[in-house]
């Protein structure tokens, strides 16, 4: 084999893997905004790209059995040459959902229809060139070696997207220079296909020290499965847990896909992996550790520490999974199959997060789930290593701590939806609706609405007190004061609410107002009409509008409003589309002149003032901005918010009730506005 001939395959491999993941936030920054911003478009997103690689592996293990090496090269290339010409990565503005549709489906036919030949074929090349490889040279231990390469391509592409390209080129701007890479992976596809021989190498000449050198068993494929199954549930879940609690953005996807690549790095990259029995606390203490975040919902940790528990628990738990993988890696004839059964687990996996979960659960079972299946790993993990001394105090103390661990999960899962009037969960999260204080007789007693661990509005259960605004929206929060200040006597009050929660807002409707409640989630609205009352006793004129508030706005005609709130927040997540320059422009076209917009930005871990002042500096002095901040105050049912009120009315500011509670807006000098293009979360975590 020619010198260069290891290089050209290598060079190919690391090319191919970098575009593989690098393409990965790029088309879902496309996606999220059409699909409300959620942490689940992510989830789906992943599905899309783990069913995609199953494609590609698939096709790899069967050109590799059924065709001739040549056969094979030439059909890859023809492949190739097609995708060039096959859709653009940027998907068409016709193909924006309306809001009424499936989200999982459209998103996964969104991907399929842009993205889909071309991830499918860089999929492929990982397995397929290996295997070349290997075909020539079986006695070389480097096909394994590729493995662990491209793994570190597709870690140095995630890595990148939020350190480079997405903070210094625009979206579009990304998907060219990504096509542009894409040609030249198909040159270097070419030239390797070139070289592949017109006949089968020797491939039965395997060296005799690999581990399973005869065929593996069919307990070995479903074992590998399972492995791989579990390490790409806990990825999902994990990543879905702190999206949730934080934002929606790629920084927090990438960072958990990153090192899920690095442990495939650290397993298959140097010697046969030996993660032995002292290795085991450290997954099983990550396991605890989240086990403890999830079973304890009152606990909030700063960000910092959330993130090292649950990334540092995912690395631990991924990497006794993959340990376990490459512990058992089969001969090199085997390669396509082995990695067959891994992206088999990995599709298995995903659909059990973003399909299965959410249609079968009422609350977030799949990450405790995962979590006691890698229990189950570190226990058999243990007993295949049953040499030496201490082995079965070992095994005993290891099983005692995860059926403990097994039983904590199952009892906290249980307490998820306990006491709940209502427990529904769609791809948009889990709603509850709990009682509390006693019966509608009890004047403290009230109802509430929460999704994942955010309260979303409450109602007193009084009958003389249940049309009186509480939490986030109480008279003293900026929504209340900003919708007193702008009411005419004379003319009725016209406001629209991004989010719809209980129908809080609702509750200052009088007669000849006009309301206009925006909600993605069709089950909110459900709840709002069939739990709370806000809607049905207002003496407003109110519609629920479903769909992308966005997107919705988009399509309307303007609206000529006296308040504009957006709060549409799931959980402590953001949506970052609803905070870009673009969503502002959209918001101020529907704004009568005087009119006020009100930003919700109460948040645990994220600083949002300087985000808005960032975003506002587009409008120079045209736009003032004021925040207006409440404390507790439980005897009257409100909750401490943060509300920033932006206007073109001097005068508005000037009122007594403005100026008794305004505070100036926090700026932070040198913080790039949030655009559709652009968005950093870095600058702005507490």
């Amino acid at each position: 084999m020619p010198r260069l001939l290891p290089l050209l395959f290598a060079t190919t491999i690391f090319l191919s893997a970098f575009l593989l993941f690098q393409v990965q936030p790029i088309s879902a920054r496309f996606a999220v905004p059409w699909f409300g911003g959620s942490a689940a478009v992510w989830t789906a997103c992943l599905l899309f790209f783990q069913i995609a690689l199953l494609g590609g592996y698939l096709y790899a293990h069967a050109s590799i059995r059924f065709l001739k090496p040549r056969a094979q090269a030439v059909l890859h290339v023809a492949l190739l040459l097609i995708s060039i010409f096959a859709f653009s990565i940027v998907p068409s503005p016709a193909m924006k959902p309306s809001g009424t549709e499936e989200p999982v489906g459209r998103i996964l036919l969104l991907l399929a229809s842009t993205v889909g030949l071309k991830y499918f074929l860089l999929s492929t090349t990982g397995p397929l060139l290996q295997a070349w490889y290997a075909a020539r040279r079986p006695s070389d231990r480097y096909p394994y070696r590729l493995y662990a390469l491209s793994n570190f391509g597709s870690m140095i592409a995630l890595l990148g997207y939020p350190t480079l390209v997405e903070p210094l080129l625009p979206l579009r701007s990304q998907a060219a220079l990504w096509t542009g890479g894409y040609l030249l992976f198909t040159v270097l596809c070419a030239g390797v296909a070139l070289t592949t021989p017109n006949r089968e190498g020797a491939a039965a000449d395997e060296r005799p020290e690999l581990p399973l050198s005869s065929a593996p068993t069919p307990g070995q494929y479903a074992y590998w499965v399972f492995l791989s199954a579990v390490a790409s549930a806990l990825l999902l879940g994990i990543t879905d847990h702190i999206s949730q609690n934080i934002a929606a953005v790629p920084l927090l996807w990438i960072l958990p896909l990153s090192l899920y690549l690095l442990t495939f790095i650290v397993c298959f990259g140097g010697k046969d992996w030996q993660g032995g029995r002292r290795f085991l606390g450290f997954p099983m203490l990550g396991i605890a550790a989240m086990a403890y975040c999830l079973l304890d919902g009152n606990a909030h940790p700063g960000v910092w520490l959330l993130l090292g528990i649950f990334l540092g628990g995912l690395f631990f738990c991924c990497l006794l999974c993959h340990g376990e993988l490459a512990r058992q890696k089969p001969a090199p004839r085997y390669l396509t199959a082995f990695y067959l059964m891994l992206s088999l687990g990995g599709a298995l996996g995903g659909s059990f997060v973003a399909l299965v979960s959410p249609a079968l659960f009422n609350a977030h079972y799949e990450l405790p789930i995962a979590l006691g299946a890698c229990a189950l790993v570190a226990v058999a993990a243990l007993y295949s290593d049953r040499q030496g001394r201490g082995f079965q105090a070992s095994l005993l103390s290891l099983s005692a701590l995860t059926a403990l661990i097994l039983y904590t999960l199952t009892v906290g899962a249980r307490g998820q939806a306990a006491g709940a009037r209502v427990s529904l969960r769609s791809f948009y999260g889990v709603l509850q609706v709990r009682d509390y204080g006693g019966k509608a007789a009890d004047t403290t007693a009230y109802r509430a609405l929460t999704n994942g661990t955010i309260l979303h509005g409450t109602q007193r259960l009084d009958p003389t007190e249940r049309r009186t605004p509480t939490t986030y929206y109480a008279r003293d929060s900026g929504i209340g004061r900003a919708i007193s200040a702008t009411r005419s006597p004379k003319v009725g009050q016209r406001v629209g609410i991004i989010g719809l929660g209980t129908g809080t807002c609702a509750a200052y409707g009088q007669p000849g107002d006009q309301h206009w409640y925006f909600d993605i989630n069709p089950q909110v609205i459900e709840i709002a009409r069939s739990e709370f009352s806000y809607l049905k006793d207002s003496p407003a004129q109110t519609a629920t509008v479903l769909g992308d508030a966005r997107l919705s706005l988009e399509k309307m005609p303007p609206l000529g409003l006296d308040v504009l709130a957006v709060d549409a927040f799931t959980s402590d997540s953001i949506p970052i589309h609803l905070l870009t320059e673009e969503a502002f422009a959209t918001y101020f076209r529907h704004l009568r002149p005087g009119g006020v917009l009100c930003v919700h930005v109460s948040n645990r871990y994220v600083r949002l003032q300087p985000v808005v002042a960032a975003t506002l500096r587009k409008w120079g002095t045209s736009r003032k901005a004021v925040v207006i901040s409440s404390d507790d105050e439980d005897r009257t049912g409100a909750t401490a918010s943060e509300w920033v009120l932006i206007t073109n009315s001097d005068r508005l500011l000037k009122r007594r009730d403005m100026r008794s509670a305004a505070q100036p807006l926090e700026t932070e000098p040198g913080l790039r506005p949030w655009t559709d293009d652009y968005s950093n979360l870095f600058q702005v975590l507490k």
